[in-house]
């Protein structure tokens, strides 16, 4: 591998651990800060928003910057970010420290997939991007995990000291390994972005991943709390939980990228997003027995976070059909769409906890994951008719 992925690769990490390890810290947060559940959950949603506003902005303005220097000041803005964390007050500097590091992650990957390519073979940008993301995969598995024991043994605030330390790690690698002059992509414009949004195929597709992936995540923010209050799991064993949790995402992913190749996305996203409803709904029933809460967040695992693969190469393919200028854009505005999810998904997550009670998480998440599903089957059915003999002969005659 080259040093430069490494780098790369060690950024991400670092960047996927600060994203999900708040969720194992929920308790500890706010008994700390003495704030409710909910607006401790809201700090995953502030991040998201983060990533998901400032993304597409940064990347246009900062399009003329050289890529190197890009990168080494996105990893000292992450850096800064998780230390003024570690040393926040109170829960208003709290936010703040990570809405700036939402906006450091979502520049860092479309900088780094740049970065990625240009340091290996033209044949091997494709593995070579999938190395720099498989540092999110290692975070979810032992990142979060290791950082949630760390928050609950030494105290939360530890846990971004040590994000902030692996932030520096990646940083001084960036600035030894990457090299100077990387070629840049034009950028798309503000402008251009927004075009997608006329598209209404295109905003199908990213209101499936919106609903699909923040109804997981209404009752996954609020898993810790579940996990102790509910299961009676005490805050140590909860970070091994978490840690089966986080191998099993890993293993759910695999699977929901193979069943996309295999069937196609939208095969797919329907057997995902049947599972997972079905899976959120056992959770609500299952929450009070130790050995089948635990049996359930397995099978939550594989299934939470396999719509993934799928609903990018579904997007990416409607984009080639109806916007094959702007394919990356449309690529990225998913990413975008992934962390409004998670935002949206947090907050109704705080909601639901605020006004009904914690163990009301899982069925509301499994209402909103089977609104993806419906979603799912319309756009399937408009596909299906854009390829029937007919369509086919409509389009021929306007042509």
């Amino acid at each position: 591998m080259p040093l430069a992925l490494l780098a790369l690769t060690i950024g991400a990490f670092a960047i996927g651990t600060t994203e999900f390890v708040i969720v194992g810290l929920l308790p500890t947060i706010a008994g700390d800060l003495g704030i409710t559940l909910p607006s401790a959950g809201l700090l995953v949603s502030f991040y998201a928003l983060g990533v998901a506003v400032g993304a597409p902005i940064l990347t246009a303005v900062t399009g003329r910057m050289e890529r190197k220097t890009l990168l080494v000041l996105l990893m000292t803005l992450f850096t800064a970010a998780n230390l003024l964390a570690w040393r926040a007050p109170g829960y208003a500097t709290l936010v703040f420290a990570r809405v700036l590091s939402g906006l450091a992650h979502g520049v860092f990957f479309s900088v780094g997939s740049i970065i990625a390519t240009h340091v290996v073979p033209k044949e091997k940008s494709g593995r070579a991007i999938a190395t720099m993301f498989s540092g999110l995969t290692v975070a979810f598995v032992t990142g979060v995990p290791l950082g949630t024991f760390v928050g609950q043994h030494f105290g939360w605030r530890v846990t971004f000291l040590v994000v902030s330390l692996f932030g520096i790690v990646a940083l001084a690698s960036a600035l030894t390994f990457v090299p100077r002059h990387v070629e840049r992509v034009p950028p798309a414009s503000i402008r251009k972005q927004a075009e997608l949004f006329l598209q209404p195929r295109l905003l199908l597709v990213f209101a499936m991943t919106i609903v699909g992936y923040g109804g997981s995540l209404i009752a996954f923010t609020f898993l810790a709390p579940i996990l102790e209050q509910t299961a009676g799991f005490s805050p140590s064993v909860v970070g091994i939980v978490l840690l089966l949790y986080g191998a099993s995402v890993a293993a759910g992913n695999m699977f929901g990228g193979k069943l996309a190749d295999t069937h196609g996305p939208v095969t797919a996203l329907k057997l995902i997003f049947s599972l997972l409803a079905f899976v959120l709904l056992l959770l609500g029933f299952v929450a009070t027995d130790k050995v089948l809460v635990i049996a359930v967040v397995l099978a939550w695992g594989g299934v939470a976070f396999g719509n993934v693969p799928a609903l990018q190469v579904y997007v990416v393919k409607q984009a080639e059909r109806f916007a094959p200028h702007a394919v990356n854009v449309a690529s990225g505005m998913n990413i975008a769409a992934f962390n409004l999810g998670v935002a949206g998904g947090a907050w109704t997550g705080g909601i639901v906890v605020s006004h009904l009670g914690l163990m009301h998480t899982p069925w509301v998440g499994a209402t909103v994951v089977l609104l993806a599903l419906a979603l799912t089957w319309i756009s399937g059915k408009i596909d299906s008719g854009d390829r029937s003999p007919v369509a086919a002969a409509s389009r021929i005659h306007r042509v």
